[in-house]
Order: structure tokens, then sequence, then C-alpha cells
């Protein structure tokens, strides 16, 4: 599926709001918190959202389309990126389904390119077959630079502009960067590890 325009008119201060997951204890923690930070382009933080999610539940698309539409900085957002296409271990997020609740593009940022193989067997091996689906609707991973996006509501041009706006300090747009360490921070009394 193709589009254009949806973009065109991106400014070095587009807002945009980045998602990532805070660490949970697997088999102990049945949710798990996860932060959004608002961004103008990729220099200054506006706010901080945040929700939580069941984890290896099916709630993420909901939780975080509801968090969207309700913050006061909704009207202003031109995009919306993740940190990888699940929170919370196997809660995937449907981002076609995203695109169509918010009216926002959707930019899933990774950083190395995913084993697929690897990945479905492990969701067949716990019996969650049908999140194979959500995974394989999310298209094929494209490369930016040194890291791989996939997209939902914009064209692939338009989703590595956004991608290159907002990456001042490394391959990792900052909203992304900064929902890592707020959100394990937060959850382990300091951040640890990458975006």
């Amino acid at each position: 599926m193709i589009f254009v325009g949806i973009l065109t008119n991106l400014k070095k201060e587009a807002r945009v709001v980045g998602f990532d997951d805070a660490p949970f204890r697997k088999g102990i923690d049945h949710e798990t918190l996860v932060v959004g930070t608002i961004y103008r382009g990729g220099q200054f933080m506006d706010g901080v959202i945040s929700t939580h999610v069941k984890v290896d539940g099916h709630d993420a698309t909901r939780k975080i389309s509801e968090i969207v539409v309700r913050t006061k900085f909704y009207p202003q957002l031109q995009a919306i990126l993740l940190d990888g296409i699940a929170v919370g271990g196997f809660n995937v997020i449907d981002i076609w389904q995203l695109h169509e609740k918010t009216k926002l593009p959707i930019i899933v940022v990774i950083r190395d390119y995913p084993d697929y193989e690897k990945i479905e067997a492990a969701l067949v091996k716990i019996g969650m077959r049908s999140k194979i689906n959500l995974l394989r609707k999310a298209g094929e991973p494209e490369p930016v630079d040194e890291i791989f996006i996939q997209c939902a509501g914009c064209s692939q041009q338009e989703a590595d502009k956004i991608v290159r706006l907002t990456s001042t300090h490394s391959h990792i747009p900052e909203p992304l960067r900064a929902a890592h360490l707020i959100a394990g921070g937060v959850t382990r009394g300091e951040s640890k590890g990458r975006a």
C-alpha cells in the first residue's frame, strides 16, 4: 500500500511520540509499564505519557491508542514511533489498527533484523500462534542507515524522513531513547542498557 503526502509539510520541530516498555520479571509480573515521550523533532521533550499493558497480553494496541488520543498533545502529533512491534514480551501491536484508531502514521524502529523463524517457533510453543499474523501484517522491515523500520499510514520515504529528523544523538530516534531511559529508571530505580 502506498501513501503520499501525509508528512509532506514536516517541519524540524514536528511533534511525535515514541513508546518503549519497562523491564519486567518473567513469570512474576502480570503487567508492565509503557512510556511515551512527546518530542518536537529530536531536540525538545514536551511531555511524558504512560499506561500499563499485560505481559504477553492482547491489549497493547488499545492501551496505546487510548493514551495517544487522550493526551493534550494529540492535535499536534504527526507520528507515533514504537521501539519494536511488541511490548511486555509478546503483547504484539497491530500497527494498522493503531494507525486507524489514532489517524497517525506508525513507525516501528528495530535495531537488528528479526529472526522471524525463531520468533514464530516461540509463539507456537507458548500457544500464541495467532500473533504470527500480526507480525506478518506489519510487513517486511526496511533498512534506514543502521536500523530497520516498518510503517503503517505513511510511505517508506516519509517514515525515513521522520526517523532521520528525530535521530539526533544516534541512529535511534530521541523519543524512543528517552522513553527507554524513563521506563527503566522508574521501574528499576536506574536506567540500564540501550534503547
